[in-house]
């Protein structure tokens, strides 16, 4: 006699999962094997179950339906309504408890096993051939091997006052699938290749944006160090037969070895934690931080996204230690001032330098040379008429040549509320440096070096560690929902400000070392207060220092992006994280458009503290005699005003 037909499957075997577990029936077929034969597998446990059995699990389908496809919506409509932990529950649909789920999943996730191979491995590329090129440009700068060794820096360090994706953006308008050179050069006029199939998407495009996007935050680190060398060790060693590799092996790389650890670690955890390039060129390959993105936006999964955040770390903490014992027994140092030497490497070897430097020198004016032409033209690749659709809200249906497309964030609005995010944070910023390092150096009060200390771990740590930790932080207060600072602007000003401090504190401390103590002990001798000797005395000590960390934390404000990215909301919009946005979209007009005015706000402020500094110094130049002169020759017209 034939067995019980098989119930019909009105939703596909999905949900029949859920109704096996929760009929307590375990399931037999296997979840990982294609649809089709989980489909057949199904058909079979069917038949083989007996009849309440098999009641019991239909008579749970429709709640397992509602648990598949409805729970999520059902979540968000009554989000206001239950609490942040009810929440949670309905959404993920798993109970919520203690446990180390969460940090165990890498090990038995699939998917999250390939993003974490994916995460190291283009982490280990992009940084041994980041550093290496890094090390050799600084190289050829401080040996006289590269022509125009100033302008060379400088223009080395422009993509510095840019947003991150910027490098990312231009890649895919010269070489994507609708770019300059793939599409309209060779796929189009020469016919050599067919752009939809030949171009920078995939895992060679992610290293080639990671390298020229970190290369000039390791050549900062290497340029401090090969400047301090003494240029005469490497003149002695050829004077003693040596040539210029081993002089280079045995020499020039050992002294440089504190610069190469940190620029190493530093340019491993910007790979590591990078997920604008590998989400905007790599589509399709898997990366941790891609993962954390995804997991926060789009599943609202704060918890596995902290279990990933934390094993983030465990890749530069192993590589820090393994680097600092590496030549632990081996010290190196010069004796003397700094001098530049007069060691000239050999023809070949200036000739390959130059190559390499200049050729990252233009590679870095083509990316801002996309920049610019892409923000005034009316379509990338396809209509080159000029247009200014892209930096005025009116004008955005111009830009895509009438056909009504666009949506809120197409306008300038989010720079100008980028500009106020910053010029709110670079102040407070400034001057929460001098004041941490002042506590540190001058008051002393106990735990000073832990305040130190604890104002430097964000530069150790990624910024979307960061984000995340304020999301969850913020989120209710010491339990409290009235305290909620998401979606507000002061969130983010406070990421800010407390993530990019370290740079002023590093430069007061700096400073504070190099001043007398006696200047404030007779400052106070003459009764001045504390808070009197501070203002008064060291703050225009600091003033340096006050400018810098006021600049770094302005510029950082307006170009940050991984930090952030989780923390904006429709009310309070940044600029850096719509160009991302914008590029995700192909919208390379209006990525283009924003990124160009980030960059002159960001001259614009450093020619005006430069300019601030300028005047300052100028002021201590005059003499006394002849300022008092001046001020003398002011007062008849004072007074007769």
């Amino acid at each position: 006699m034939a067995g019980p037909a098989a119930p019909r499957r009105p939703s596909g075997s999905m949900p029949w999962r859920p109704a096996f577990a929760l009929a307590d029936i375990p399931v037999d077929w296997d979840r990982k094997a294609a649809y089709s034969e989980q489909a057949k597998a199904l058909d079979a446990t069917l038949q083989r179950l007996a009849a309440p059995q098999r009641q019991t699990v239909e008579s749970q389908y429709s709640l397992a339906v509602v648990m598949l496809f409805k729970r999520i919506p059902l979540a968000f409509k009554l989000r206001t309504a239950l609490g942040p932990a009810a929440f949670d529950e309905l959404r993920s649909g798993e109970e919520t408890r203690f446990g180390l789920d969460h940090y165990t999943a890498i090990f038995s996730d699939p998917y999250l096993q390939k993003a974490t191979a994916n995460s190291l491995s283009l982490a280990a590329v992009s940084t041994a051939l980041t550093v290496a090129i890094a090390f050799l440009i600084a190289y050829g700068i401080h040996t006289n091997a590269i022509a125009w060794p100033g302008a060379t820096r400088a223009l080395m360090f422009l993509p510095l006052v840019s947003p991150p994706v910027l490098t990312a953006v231009a890649i895919l308008m010269l070489f994507g699938r609708s770019g300059l050179f793939t599409h309209t050069l060779l796929d189009q006029t020469l016919h050599l290749i067919d752009s939809d199939r030949t171009n920078i998407y995939g895992l060679g495009g992610v290293v080639a944006a990671q390298i020229f996007s970190h290369v000039p935050v390791a050549l900062i680190v290497l340029d401090d160090v090969l400047r301090r060398r003494d240029g005469r060790l490497e003149e002695a060693a050829t004077g003693l037969g040596a040539g210029p590799v081993t002089a280079l092996r045995h020499v020039t790389l050992p002294l440089s070895w504190p610069g190469l650890k940190r620029a190493i670690i530093l340019v491993f955890i910007l790979s590591l934690t990078d997920f604008a390039n590998p989400t905007l060129i790599g589509r399709g390959i898997p990366v941790l931080a891609g993962v954390i993105y995804d997991q926060i936006t789009a599943f609202q999964n704060h918890g596995l996204a902290a279990a990933l955040c934390v094993w983030l770390l465990v890749p530069p903490l192993v590589l820090t230690l393994a680097l600092e014992t590496i030549g632990r027994r081996r010290r190196f140092a010069t004796s003397g001032a700094a001098a530049p030497g007069e060691f000239t490497p050999p023809l070949s070897w200036r000739i390959g330098l130059s190559v390499l430097a200049g050729g990252f020198v233009l590679v870095t004016v083509a990316i801002y040379a996309t920049m610019i032409v892409g923000a005034f033209v009316r379509s990338w690749g396809a209509d080159w008429t000029p247009t200014l659709a892209y930096f005025t809200g009116q004008g955005i249906d111009n830009g895509l040549a009438g056909t009504g497309y666009g949506s809120s964030d197409r306008s300038m609005a989010s720079v100008w509320g980028s500009l106020q995010i910053a010029a709110l944070a670079g102040p407070i910023g400034g001057l929460l440096a001098v004041l941490t390092a002042y506590v540190a150096e001058r008051v002393r009060p106990p735990g000073a070096n832990l305040l130190a200390f604890t104002a430097l771990i964000p530069a150790l740590l990624p910024g979307i560690i960061f984000g995340i930790g304020y999301i969850i932080a913020f989120n209710t207060p010491f339990g409290f929902a009235s305290l909620s600072l998401l979606g507000t602007s002061s969130i983010i000003v406070l990421n800010i400000v407390f993530s990019k401090t370290y740079v002023g504190v590093l430069a007061a401390r700096a400073a504070l070392q190099r001043y007398d103590p006696s200047i404030e002990d007779a400052a106070e001798s003459l009764g001045a207060g504390l808070f009197d000797r501070f203002t008064r005395v060291t703050l225009p000590m600091l003033r340096t220092a006050f400018l810098l960390g006021t600049l770094y934390v302005f510029i950082e404000a307006m170009t940050t992006l991984s930090s952030v990215i989780f923390l904006v909301s429709g009310q309070h919009k940044l600029v850096a994280v719509e160009i991302f946005n914008h590029a995700s979209d192909s919208n390379f007009g209006f990525a283009a458009a924003k990124s160009l005015a980030i960059f002159v706000i960001a001259l614009v402020a450093i020619s005006l503290i430069w300019r601030i500094e300028r005047n300052a110094e100028r002021r201590r130049e005059v003499p006394p005699s002849r300022s008092l002169r001046a001020r003398g020759r002011s007062l008849p017209a004072k007074a007769a005003s």
